[in-house]
């Protein structure tokens, strides 16, 4: 690894890790669905960021792209499929509160 690719490492390592800091935070905190698919969100942006730097310091930045891609389009599908279930959950109850979800029968 060149001095380069190490210092390019170093610098959005730190930003990988602060991401993934806030996002687990934001998704173990909170009782309010939306906050935590925001912080659901934010967690696999940081995990995408972390495969486009290490495609880039292994000098494979093609095959970090195309798992890039691919781990985005699965993101989209997994927050679509949440969101839709956050939004039941609101008709039904009438709140995104996590601690709502106790009262739901049937």
């Amino acid at each position: 690894m060149s001095k380069d690719a190490a210092e390019l490492f170093g610098i959005f390592g730190i930003g990988v890790v602060v991401t993934l800091v806030v996002g687990f935070y934001a998704l173990l905190t909170t009782r309010n669905l939306i906050r935590a698919l925001i912080g659901l969100e934010v967690l696999t942006k940081s995990v995408t960021l972390l495969i486009v730097v290490a495609g880039a310091v292994s000098r494979q930045l093609g095959l970090a792209q195309a798992l890039a891609i691919t781990l985005i389009v699965i993101e989209v599908a997994v927050i679509v499929a949440a969101i839709s279930i956050v939004l039941c959950v609101h008709r039904r109850t009438g709140s995104v509160d996590a601690g709502q979800l106790r009262n739901v029968k049937g």
